[in-house]
């Protein structure tokens, strides 16, 4: 009884306030911090917030930007880099020469593959040549039209040919299943136009007006060379009976076909115009005397 009426110790109080203490304990929040805040210190965090969520949408949209742009650039610099075209013109003078020769030399078809040259220099040479002779037979033929639409029709002829014949060939061998590039395509073809230039050149120089016998035995000859060494190298590089025969009648029909075009409508037809343009002035003079004579009054 006697102990409820007096006072705590100094240790019972420190005993009181000590489990007061851990009863609330402090979790480490910053609740009170936060809450002690004013409401112009939380719009400035906010407004940091939406800044920095702001400069990292910039930054990402920067970067991809930046990105594509350079994936562009590398993708057009890609045709306009000349460093690509490079392998396929490096090649040496007397390689060419002997490429040009071997394009008269076919081989008999075998199992064994039959080279196909990676290079563009030579038929590319091959293929100015043929525009030039090509001029140099409409001269001689005394056609006489303007200069830059003569040479404009040579080119389109001649480069006409050589990609869209070598397009045609390397759709075919795709769907033939032959083991031959669209550049090795082109090399081949390129250099198969060497025969063409041979016959233009030797038919234009010696040609006969009353008689083609000349110029079929040059077609025949040459044009046939250049067009058996050119399957040659096709069947060598195709399976199956019935895809080398697609592949071959095509190759030799458009080529020797070409060949004829070129002579009979850059040679024999210009010849026939020009000279029917020169026999008209003087036929339709005595004709404009005439009419003179009749209009003219008598004494």
């Amino acid at each position: 009884m006697a102990d409820r009426g007096r006072w705590p110790t100094q240790q019972e109080q420190s005993a009181v306030i000590d489990l007061g203490d851990v009863n609330e304990p402090d979790d480490g929040s910053d609740y009170e911090t936060d809450v002690s805040k004013g409401p112009g210190e939380g719009r400035g965090e906010r407004k940091m917030e939406d800044d920095i969520r702001k400069r990292l949408s910039d930054n990402v949209t920067q970067m991809v930007w930046n990105a594509g742009t350079q994936q562009a650039k590398r993708a057009w610099s890609l045709y306009g880099n000349i460093d690509i075209l490079r392998p396929y013109f490096n090649v040496e003078p007397h390689e060419v020469r002997t490429r040009l020769i071997q394009s008269f030399l076919p081989r008999m078809p075998s199992s064994e593959k039959q080279r196909a040259y990676r290079e563009l220099y030579g038929p590319l040479m091959v293929v100015f040549t043929l525009i030039a002779l090509l001029l140099f037979q409409m001269k001689a033929a005394e056609h006489r039209v303007e200069e830059g639409t003569l040479m404009g029709t040579a080119f389109g002829v001649c480069f006409t040919y050589w990609w869209g014949t070598s397009a045609l060939l390397w759709f075919l061998s795709y769907v033939c299943n032959a083991h031959i590039t669209s550049i090795q395509l082109l090399s081949l073809l390129g250099y198969g136009l060497t025969g063409h230039c041979v016959v233009i050149l030797v038919g234009t120089l010696i040609h006969t007006s009353h008689d083609h016998l000349f110029f079929y035995m040059l077609w025949a000859v040459f044009g046939g060379l250049s067009t058996l060494k050119m399957v040659g190298v096709i069947l060598s590089r195709t399976h199956g009976k019935s895809q080398r025969l697609i592949l071959a009648c095509t190759l030799a029909a458009i080529h020797l076909l070409f060949l004829l075009y070129l002579h009979f409508a850059y040679h024999q037809i210009v010849e026939d115009l020009s000279r029917a343009l020169d026999s008209n002035p003087v036929v339709q003079q005595p004709q404009e005397n005439s009419i003179k004579e009749q209009i003219s009054p008598t004494d």
